[in-house]
This record gives C-alpha cells, structure tokens and sequence, in this order.
C-alpha cells in the first residue's frame, strides 16, 4: 500500500507543472484582474507620482578656525582642506537630523499646508514630523559622503529643499559652535584685559619709584657703594652725605622696586600666553568657514521616481499568481482528503454490517446447493 505522504510529495514536485497546467484559466483569469488593478491604482489618480532630487557633500576635518590658520600647526593631523572621516560624517547626519533642520525647513517651505496637513488637528505635528521622514532622508554612502534625498510632488520644490537643507548645516552648524565659542572667548577677553590692567598698574608704580631715583636696584647698589668706598678714602664728608642719601632711598624702595620689577615680567609671559588665546577665541567667536564640500548640487528632476509602475504591476502579477496556486492545492489536497475519508468509511461500514440468516434460510441454502 502507498504511503499518502510519499504520494503527495510526488504531486507537489512532479505534478506541479499538471496541477498549474489544469487550473490555467482561472489562474491566467485572476492574474490579468491583478494586473489591469495594479494599473489602474498606481495611476497618477490613485498615488501621487513623486520627483527625486539629491545633494552629495562632504564634511571637512577642521574642528576649530583658528586651530586651522592661526595655531602652529607642526604635528597637527587637522588640514582645512581635507576631506572628513567617519567621525565628522556622523557629526553631519546628527545635525541634518536634528530639530533645527527640521524646523527651519518647515518654516521657509510651509511644509504643513504643502503637505495638506489640518493646522488645527489633534496631531498634526506627528502626521508633519512622519511626512517630513517619509519625504526627506539623510544617509552616508559608501565613500563617507552625504546625500540628502528629498522626495516631492513638485520637482522644483524638490531641488530647492534638498539645497537649502545643504546651505543649513553651515548655519546650524556655525550657530551650535557660537554657542559655546562667544561664551569662551569672553572669559579669555576678560582674563586679557585684567591682567593687561593689573600690569598697567604695577609698571605706573615702577615710574614712580624712578622718579625716586630707583631705576634698577642692583647695578645702582653697587655702583654707589663702590662711589661710597671712593668717598670715604678721599675723607669727602659732602660726597659722603649725598651717596648716603641716595642710598636710604635704595634701601626704601628697593624691595619694592624688585617685586614690582619681576611681577611685571611674570606677568609678560602670562599675557603674551592669554594674548594667543585671545586671538584664537576671537577668530572662533565672529568668524565663520563653510564645514562642508559640495559635490553635487540638487536639480529639477525630469521625470518621477515614485511609484514605480512595472514594479507594482509586476509584484501584483506574481503575488496573485503565487496566492492564487497556493489556494488551489491547498482546497485540492483538502477535497482529496476528504474523498479519502468518506471512502474508507464506507469501506468500514461494508465490513462491519454482517447480514443475520435465520436457521430455515441456512437448510434452506444447504439444500439447494446440494
């Protein structure tokens, strides 16, 4: 006796071609209706035919102005004309992601009634936020460029919302680095002009001790001690008196004079440091450079990119064709269950019935047969 599921493995392989053969009409039939469907529901009636348009651009290496054109740069890997690596790129697409973009974009193109979006719905900023993703995307090709993608109804509208998107990301961009490079420069701006006011200070002391007759504590020292010495060989009394005096006053200011002396020069150095910094955080805070290379700007698109009507057509061909043979084998091999069953039920019925012969019928039969 053949095994039933040896059976139906060799009609689902080796039939098949039969089976489809067999139920061709029907199947041919619905596979037509798909596609006359398909047709007419991606028409231009149905879905609103879309236009692409594109923006590639790369990010630059540069992280700082003035670490680009004013900082000695010797053993510095950062160049303001190199390309950006991967860190830089994913630096863009968190800003060409961000609500900035997204917000301005919305702003300047009127999104919400472009979009056909009710101002005063429940939730029209969700429905604004999910058009805006369905329509605009942002990814990282293979060579560590951008390209922004806009998809619209109007392919001007198209190419002018994929540029202005790769203008922003200088702005934002520039907006996000003011943010934290005014407040820095004006902390180094303060440091500069206080210690510059503090030296300023401390060198009108320093022309007031030589107005005294302090002009430099060391070699005066010594140069009047040895015209002391002279003095006081010679027995001079006045020239004594008058070295004397001169110096007392030393002796009074001196220190003083020291101290101011060597601050001043402290000072100096501190200053010149804060003076470099000072230029750099200038730089940083009210000059800007574009933090980007354009490849390739957006243009009109010529013809649509969405929907794609063959492909759409094709999918439903198939896909009804595909359903359509999987319903008939699946209501085929549950028919031929089913007359299975039924057969070996009456089978079972025809050996359970037993007819019951009384003993007269039993003679009786004896007796003819012999």
């Amino acid at each position: 006796m053949a095994d039933p599921l040896e059976n139906s493995n060799k009609f689902n392989s080796g039939n098949l071609i039969l089976f489809i053969y067999k139920w061709r009409k029907p199947l041919v039939l619905t596979t037509i209706i798909a596609v006359i469907c398909s047709v007419i529901f991606s028409s231009p009636y149905f879905i609103t035919p879309k236009f692409k348009s594109f923006v590639i651009l790369y990010p630059t290496s540069s992280g700082s102005i003035s670490k680009a054109l004013l900082t000695d740069r010797t053993g510095q890997q950062h160049d303001l004309l190199d390309f950006g690596q991967e860190a830089q790129t994913e630096h863009m697409l968190q800003i060409l992601n961000s609500g900035r973009i997204r917000n301005n974009v919305v702003e300047k193109f009127n999104l919400m009634e472009h979009y056909k979006i009710n101002p005063s719905a429940k939730y029209k900023q969700t429905r604004l936020q999910r058009e805006y993703e369905r329509n605009i995307s942002f990814r990282r090709t293979e060579f560590m460029a951008v390209k922004i993608s806009v998809l619209d109804k109007e392919p001007q509208i198209a190419a002018d919302i994929a540029n202005y998107i790769a203008m922003l990301v200088d702005s934002v961009r520039n907006e996000m680095r003011k943010e934290i490079a005014i407040p820095g420069f004006q902390i180094v701006e303060q440091q500069y002009l206080e210690l510059k006011h503090e030296i300023k200070l401390k060198e009108d002391s320093l022309t007031m001790l030589r107005t005294l007759g302090v002009h430099d504590y060391e070699s005066q020292s010594e140069m009047l001690n040895q015209q002391l010495a002279i003095e006081i060989a010679r027995n001079n009394n006045q020239g004594i008196k008058a070295l004397e005096e001169r110096l007392e006053v030393l002796s009074k200011y001196g220190s003083a004079y020291v101290s101011l002396r060597d601050q001043i020069l402290l000072d100096q150095k501190q200053l010149s440091i804060l003076k470099t910094r000072y230029d750099e955080a200038k730089v940083d805070a009210e000059q800007q450079l574009p933090f980007k290379f354009m490849v390739e700007e957006a243009i009109k698109a010529e013809k649509k990119s969405y929907p794609i009507r063959w492909l759409i057509v094709l999918f439903s061909a198939f896909s009804t064709l595909l359903i359509g043979i999987i319903t008939l084998l699946v209501a085929e091999n549950f028919r031929t269950v089913l007359k299975g069953s039924e057969k070996k039920d009456d089978e079972h019925h025809k050996t359970i019935s037993i007819p019951i012969v009384s003993k007269k019928e039993r003679l009786r039969n004896i007796v003819k047969t012999n």
